[in-house]
């Protein structure tokens, strides 16, 4: 879920200007980022990262020991950012809804609106890039793949456990399943986006996963009625 919208990759308390150090590392970190989406990990070399990012090679070792922790830390940084939006757009749901149905609708509206002002196709997703080149990557960004993928999992099965109370579904349904869904919709709408080179699949997938939640939860239109 890779790039929605342009978003600091990293906040600094007070809103102080970043350390030189600081920008030279984020700008290592973004270089990486394109070029790993654009052609996979293992044809992203370091000195092509190095000169991309204009620095030297003593200035990439300053901040990273080797393509393994770089790896790492570009998938935290992935995370971070997904994370960021993910709690701006459904904060902003909970804030225009007491309802945790509209809430999550909202949200999902929000989301949608976001991939539809992206320039073009989806650039793609850190997280599946490392899952088709798992041999690539050592335990650490394996651990860290699989738990990023589990908490925003759990995320999305906790609005949709708030939903269930006050709602509860019209058929029967794994939340856990339901949850799950909403990733599986959105790394293939990726998918399908890159191979058929039309942007708007991702906003219609996810409005297609909205309507379907809207209709879960919402009472028979004779209840509504009564």
């Amino acid at each position: 879920m890779d790039g929605l919208k342009t978003v600091p990759p990293v906040q600094f308390s007070c809103g102080r200007t970043p350390t030189k150090g600081e920008a030279t590392r984020e700008r290592i970190l973004e270089v990486a980022r394109i070029s790993v989406l654009s052609k996979g990990f293992g044809a992203t070399s370091i000195e092509e990262v190095i000169a991309e990012a204009g620095i030297t090679k003593s200035g990439f070792f300053y901040h990273f020991r080797d393509k393994s922790e770089l790896a790492r830390e570009m998938l935290r940084r992935y995370v971070a950012e997904n994370d960021r939006i993910f709690d701006e757009i459904f904060g902003r749901g909970r804030e225009l809804a007491d309802d945790p149905l509209q809430a999550f609708l909202i949200g999902l509206k929000l989301l949608s609106e976001l991939t539809r002002d992206l320039p073009g196709v989806h650039p793609g997703c850190v997280i599946a890039s490392i899952c088709y080149q798992e041999r690539l990557f050592d335990r650490e960004v394996h651990r860290l793949n699989a738990s990023s993928v589990s908490s925003w999992n759990r995320r999305f099965l906790g609005y949709l456990e708030d939903i269930a109370a006050v709602h509860p579904p019209q058929e029967p349904v794994d939340l856990k399943d339901l949850a799950n869904m909403l990733s599986c919709t959105f790394d293939g709408a990726i998918i399908m986006s890159k191979v058929l080179g039309d942007p708007t699949h991702l906003e219609r997938q996810i409005l297609g996963y909205r309507t379907f939640v809207k209709l879960l939860f919402s009472p028979p239109q004779q209840d509504r009625a009564t």
